[in-house]
Protein backbone atom coordinates (compact mmCIF):
# COMPACT_ATOMS: atom_id res chain seq x y z
CA UNK A 1 0.00 0.00 0.00
CA UNK A 2 2.73 2.60 0.87
CA UNK A 3 4.38 1.86 -2.46
CA UNK A 4 1.61 2.65 -4.37
CA UNK A 5 0.75 5.98 -2.49
CA UNK A 6 4.19 6.43 -3.26
CA UNK A 7 3.43 6.31 -7.01
CA UNK A 8 0.55 8.68 -6.08
CA UNK A 9 2.54 11.23 -4.36
CA UNK A 10 4.73 11.16 -7.13
CA UNK A 11 2.03 12.36 -10.00
CA UNK A 12 0.41 14.67 -7.35
CA UNK A 13 3.88 16.71 -7.48
CA UNK A 14 4.25 16.01 -11.48
CA UNK A 15 0.06 17.61 -11.67
CA UNK A 16 1.23 21.19 -11.37
CA UNK A 17 3.73 21.24 -13.78
CA UNK A 18 1.70 19.24 -15.93
CA UNK A 19 -0.89 22.14 -16.62
CA UNK A 20 1.81 24.92 -16.04
CA UNK A 21 3.24 23.50 -19.55
CA UNK A 22 -0.15 21.95 -21.82
CA UNK A 23 0.46 23.59 -24.94
CA UNK A 24 4.10 24.87 -24.88
CA UNK A 25 7.02 24.08 -26.78
CA UNK A 26 9.89 22.12 -25.83
CA UNK A 27 12.98 21.89 -27.45
CA UNK A 28 15.38 19.32 -26.74
CA UNK A 29 18.92 18.50 -28.01
CA UNK A 30 19.28 14.68 -28.15
CA UNK A 31 23.04 14.34 -28.17
CA UNK A 32 26.01 12.26 -26.44
CA UNK A 33 27.75 9.38 -26.09
CA UNK A 34 24.32 7.27 -24.87
CA UNK A 35 23.22 7.92 -28.06
CA UNK A 36 25.66 4.91 -28.96
CA UNK A 37 24.87 2.72 -26.07
CA UNK A 38 24.07 -1.35 -27.15
CA UNK A 39 21.57 -1.33 -24.69
CA UNK A 40 18.37 -0.22 -27.04
CA UNK A 41 16.70 0.40 -23.63
CA UNK A 42 19.02 3.33 -22.91
CA UNK A 43 17.62 4.82 -26.21
CA UNK A 44 14.31 3.71 -25.80
CA UNK A 45 13.63 5.63 -22.08
CA UNK A 46 14.60 9.10 -24.11
CA UNK A 47 11.76 8.16 -26.38
CA UNK A 48 9.41 7.50 -24.08
CA UNK A 49 10.14 10.94 -22.12
CA UNK A 50 9.14 12.12 -25.52
CA UNK A 51 6.18 10.03 -25.84
CA UNK A 52 5.05 11.39 -22.56
CA UNK A 53 5.23 14.68 -23.62
CA UNK A 54 3.00 14.06 -26.12
CA UNK A 55 0.73 12.58 -24.16
CA UNK A 56 0.60 15.31 -21.42
CA UNK A 57 0.17 18.29 -24.28
CA UNK A 58 3.71 19.14 -24.30
CA UNK A 59 4.65 20.15 -27.55
CA UNK A 60 8.37 18.57 -27.87
CA UNK A 61 10.73 19.55 -30.92
CA UNK A 62 14.28 17.25 -30.97
CA UNK A 63 17.08 18.43 -32.64
CA UNK A 64 19.72 15.33 -32.56
CA UNK A 65 23.70 15.00 -32.64
CA UNK A 66 25.76 12.11 -33.79
CA UNK A 67 29.51 12.96 -33.65
CA UNK A 68 30.37 8.89 -32.23
CA UNK A 69 28.49 7.62 -35.22
CA UNK A 70 30.00 9.63 -37.70
CA UNK A 71 33.88 9.03 -36.41
CA UNK A 72 32.93 5.18 -36.99
CA UNK A 73 31.61 5.64 -40.56
CA UNK A 74 34.76 7.70 -41.59
CA UNK A 75 36.78 5.47 -40.18
CA UNK A 76 34.90 3.06 -42.22
CA UNK A 77 35.60 4.94 -45.69
CA UNK A 78 39.09 5.54 -44.53
CA UNK A 79 38.80 9.01 -43.58
CA UNK A 80 40.54 10.99 -40.66
CA UNK A 81 38.53 12.82 -38.43
CA UNK A 82 40.17 16.45 -37.53
CA UNK A 83 39.11 18.88 -34.96
CA UNK A 84 39.66 22.47 -34.38
CA UNK A 85 38.43 23.91 -31.19
CA UNK A 86 36.13 21.11 -30.75
CA UNK A 87 34.89 21.82 -34.31
CA UNK A 88 35.06 18.98 -37.20
CA UNK A 89 37.07 19.89 -40.10
CA UNK A 90 34.17 18.91 -42.77
CA UNK A 91 35.79 18.67 -46.35
CA UNK A 92 33.75 17.26 -49.56
CA UNK A 93 33.89 13.99 -48.45
CA UNK A 94 33.31 14.37 -45.15
CA UNK A 95 30.05 16.26 -45.51
CA UNK A 96 28.70 13.52 -47.46
CA UNK A 97 29.45 10.74 -44.78
CA UNK A 98 27.87 13.46 -41.86
CA UNK A 99 24.24 14.26 -44.46
CA UNK A 100 24.24 10.33 -44.48
CA UNK A 101 24.52 9.35 -40.64
CA UNK A 102 22.67 12.41 -39.47
CA UNK A 103 19.49 12.55 -41.60
CA UNK A 104 19.14 9.15 -43.39
CA UNK A 105 20.69 6.90 -40.52
CA UNK A 106 20.32 8.18 -37.20
CA UNK A 107 17.48 10.60 -38.23
CA UNK A 108 15.01 7.85 -39.03
CA UNK A 109 15.99 5.77 -36.20
CA UNK A 110 14.77 7.75 -33.48
CA UNK A 111 11.10 8.44 -35.69
CA UNK A 112 10.93 4.83 -35.89
CA UNK A 113 11.75 4.17 -31.92
CA UNK A 114 9.08 6.81 -31.01
CA UNK A 115 6.25 5.62 -32.76
CA UNK A 116 6.67 2.22 -32.23
CA UNK A 117 6.59 3.42 -28.27
CA UNK A 118 2.89 5.13 -29.56
CA UNK A 119 3.75 8.63 -30.06
CA UNK A 120 3.77 10.41 -33.09
CA UNK A 121 7.22 11.53 -35.00
CA UNK A 122 8.01 13.20 -38.05
CA UNK A 123 12.10 13.26 -39.21
CA UNK A 124 13.40 16.41 -41.33
CA UNK A 125 17.14 16.88 -42.65
CA UNK A 126 18.22 20.06 -41.26
CA UNK A 127 18.83 21.10 -44.59
CA UNK A 128 14.74 21.52 -45.12
CA UNK A 129 15.15 23.34 -41.79
CA UNK A 130 18.10 25.16 -41.45
CA UNK A 131 19.56 27.81 -43.35
CA UNK A 132 23.52 28.76 -42.23
CA UNK A 133 26.65 30.85 -43.24
CA UNK A 134 29.99 29.53 -43.57
CA UNK A 135 31.92 29.07 -40.62
CA UNK A 136 35.35 30.08 -39.63
CA UNK A 137 37.33 28.97 -36.62
CA UNK A 138 40.22 30.40 -35.11
CA UNK A 139 43.93 28.52 -34.79
CA UNK A 140 46.30 28.52 -31.83
CA UNK A 141 48.06 31.13 -32.78
CA UNK A 142 45.18 33.55 -33.76
CA UNK A 143 45.45 32.78 -37.30
CA UNK A 144 42.10 32.14 -39.45
CA UNK A 145 41.27 28.43 -39.76
CA UNK A 146 38.76 27.03 -42.88
CA UNK A 147 36.54 24.43 -41.35
CA UNK A 148 35.44 23.06 -44.98
CA UNK A 149 31.81 22.39 -45.02
CA UNK A 150 30.95 23.83 -41.22
CA UNK A 151 28.03 26.13 -41.29
CA UNK A 152 26.67 28.46 -38.50
CA UNK A 153 22.75 28.45 -38.43
CA UNK A 154 20.99 31.82 -39.13
CA UNK A 155 17.82 30.86 -40.34
CA UNK A 156 15.07 28.31 -39.12
CA UNK A 157 11.88 27.43 -41.42
CA UNK A 158 9.61 26.97 -39.19
CA UNK A 159 6.48 26.28 -41.35
CA UNK A 160 6.79 22.43 -41.17
CA UNK A 161 7.30 22.56 -37.42
CA UNK A 162 4.75 24.33 -36.94
CA UNK A 163 2.47 22.39 -38.48
CA UNK A 164 3.52 19.56 -37.13
CA UNK A 165 3.50 21.16 -33.65
CA UNK A 166 -0.65 21.81 -34.41
CA UNK A 167 -1.21 17.91 -35.28
CA UNK A 168 0.57 16.94 -31.94
CA UNK A 169 3.91 15.37 -34.22
CA UNK A 170 7.01 15.49 -32.84
CA UNK A 171 9.24 16.81 -35.14
CA UNK A 172 12.92 15.08 -35.17
CA UNK A 173 15.65 17.02 -36.86
CA UNK A 174 19.63 16.32 -37.64
CA UNK A 175 21.69 19.40 -37.48
CA UNK A 176 22.76 20.26 -40.99
CA UNK A 177 21.98 22.94 -42.57
CA UNK A 178 21.65 24.16 -46.57
CA UNK A 179 24.24 27.12 -47.32
CA UNK A 180 24.25 30.14 -49.09
CA UNK A 181 25.40 28.17 -51.70
CA UNK A 182 23.10 25.47 -51.61
CA UNK A 183 25.49 22.88 -50.56
CA UNK A 184 24.97 20.86 -47.78
CA UNK A 185 26.88 21.82 -44.04
CA UNK A 186 27.76 19.98 -40.81
CA UNK A 187 26.23 22.35 -38.04
CA UNK A 188 27.17 21.99 -34.06
CA UNK A 189 23.52 20.56 -33.04
CA UNK A 190 23.47 22.71 -29.84
CA UNK A 191 23.03 25.73 -32.10
CA UNK A 192 20.61 24.47 -34.00
CA UNK A 193 18.75 23.57 -31.14
CA UNK A 194 18.96 26.97 -29.52
CA UNK A 195 18.18 28.73 -32.80
CA UNK A 196 15.07 26.29 -33.25
CA UNK A 197 13.84 27.23 -29.56
CA UNK A 198 14.13 30.81 -30.10
CA UNK A 199 12.10 30.45 -33.87
CA UNK A 200 9.23 28.30 -32.39
CA UNK A 201 9.11 31.06 -28.99
CA UNK A 202 9.65 27.87 -27.01
CA UNK A 203 9.02 27.83 -23.20
CA UNK A 204 11.98 25.41 -22.78
CA UNK A 205 15.37 24.64 -24.31
CA UNK A 206 16.92 20.79 -22.69
CA UNK A 207 20.21 20.18 -23.63
CA UNK A 208 20.86 16.31 -23.13
CA UNK A 209 24.00 15.16 -23.26
CA UNK A 210 27.13 12.40 -21.07
CA UNK A 211 27.62 14.75 -18.21
CA UNK A 212 25.48 15.62 -15.36
CA UNK A 213 25.19 19.13 -16.29
CA UNK A 214 27.96 22.09 -15.59
CA UNK A 215 30.83 21.09 -13.31
CA UNK A 216 33.56 23.71 -11.69
CA UNK A 217 35.64 20.65 -12.05
CA UNK A 218 34.56 18.17 -15.15
CA UNK A 219 36.07 15.65 -12.89
CA UNK A 220 34.28 16.08 -9.98
CA UNK A 221 30.19 15.31 -10.38
CA UNK A 222 30.11 16.51 -6.82
CA UNK A 223 30.65 20.20 -7.84
CA UNK A 224 27.93 20.56 -10.11
CA UNK A 225 26.07 24.04 -10.60
CA UNK A 226 22.94 23.20 -10.12
CA UNK A 227 21.30 26.96 -11.19
CA UNK A 228 22.86 29.88 -13.15
CA UNK A 229 22.07 32.70 -14.12
CA UNK A 230 23.41 34.51 -17.52
CA UNK A 231 25.28 37.14 -16.61
CA UNK A 232 27.20 34.97 -14.53
CA UNK A 233 28.58 32.96 -17.81
CA UNK A 234 31.41 35.32 -18.40
CA UNK A 235 32.93 34.83 -15.39
CA UNK A 236 32.84 31.40 -15.38
CA UNK A 237 34.52 31.23 -19.05
CA UNK A 238 37.19 33.72 -17.75
CA UNK A 239 38.33 31.16 -14.67
CA UNK A 240 38.10 28.14 -17.40
CA UNK A 241 34.64 26.83 -15.85
CA UNK A 242 33.45 27.12 -19.25
CA UNK A 243 35.58 25.67 -21.79
CA UNK A 244 36.12 23.81 -25.17
CA UNK A 245 32.79 21.63 -26.09
CA UNK A 246 31.15 24.04 -23.64
CA UNK A 247 31.04 27.07 -24.78
CA UNK A 248 29.15 26.46 -27.54
CA UNK A 249 26.46 25.01 -25.23
CA UNK A 250 26.41 27.68 -22.73
CA UNK A 251 26.30 30.06 -25.09
CA UNK A 252 23.46 29.47 -27.38
CA UNK A 253 22.08 28.70 -23.62
CA UNK A 254 22.19 32.06 -23.07
CA UNK A 255 21.41 33.47 -26.71
CA UNK A 256 18.37 31.69 -25.80
CA UNK A 257 17.14 32.90 -22.42
CA UNK A 258 17.88 36.33 -23.84
CA UNK A 259 15.39 35.74 -26.69
CA UNK A 260 12.77 34.79 -24.41
CA UNK A 261 13.12 30.94 -24.11
CA UNK A 262 12.50 30.44 -19.82
CA UNK A 263 14.78 28.44 -18.68
CA UNK A 264 17.49 26.11 -20.09
CA UNK A 265 18.61 22.89 -18.98
CA UNK A 266 21.86 20.46 -18.83
CA UNK A 267 20.58 16.85 -18.03
CA UNK A 268 22.57 13.57 -18.34
CA UNK A 269 21.01 11.20 -20.94
CA UNK A 270 22.42 8.84 -18.81
CA UNK A 271 20.06 9.06 -15.74
CA UNK A 272 17.13 7.50 -16.91
CA UNK A 273 13.94 9.54 -17.60
CA UNK A 274 16.13 12.59 -17.55
CA UNK A 275 14.03 14.75 -19.14
CA UNK A 276 11.20 14.26 -16.65
CA UNK A 277 12.86 14.35 -13.37
CA UNK A 278 13.93 17.81 -14.98
CA UNK A 279 10.43 19.04 -16.23
CA UNK A 280 8.24 17.69 -13.27
CA UNK A 281 9.96 17.11 -10.23
CA UNK A 282 10.54 19.96 -7.81
CA UNK A 283 14.27 19.35 -7.37
CA UNK A 284 15.15 18.99 -10.83
CA UNK A 285 18.08 17.98 -12.45
CA UNK A 286 21.88 18.94 -13.95
CA UNK A 287 22.22 22.73 -14.42
CA UNK A 288 19.40 25.70 -14.92
CA UNK A 289 20.42 28.25 -16.81
CA UNK A 290 17.76 31.32 -16.12
CA UNK A 291 18.07 34.68 -16.46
Amino acid sequence: MNRLISKAEILLEALPYIQKFSGATFVIKYGGSFMDSPDASVRQGVARDIVFLEAVEVNPVVVHGGGKAITRAMEKAGLKASFVQGMRVTDEATVEVVDRVLSREINPDIVTTISSLGGQARGFAGTDIFTCRRMLARGAAGEEVDLGFVGEVVGVNTAPLLECIAKGITPVISPTARGEDGRVYNCNADVAAARAAIALKARRLVFMSDVPGLLRDPKDPATLIPHLRSSEVDGLKKTGVVDKGMIPKVDSAVAAIKAGVDKVSFVDGRVEHAVLLEIFTDEGLGTEVVR
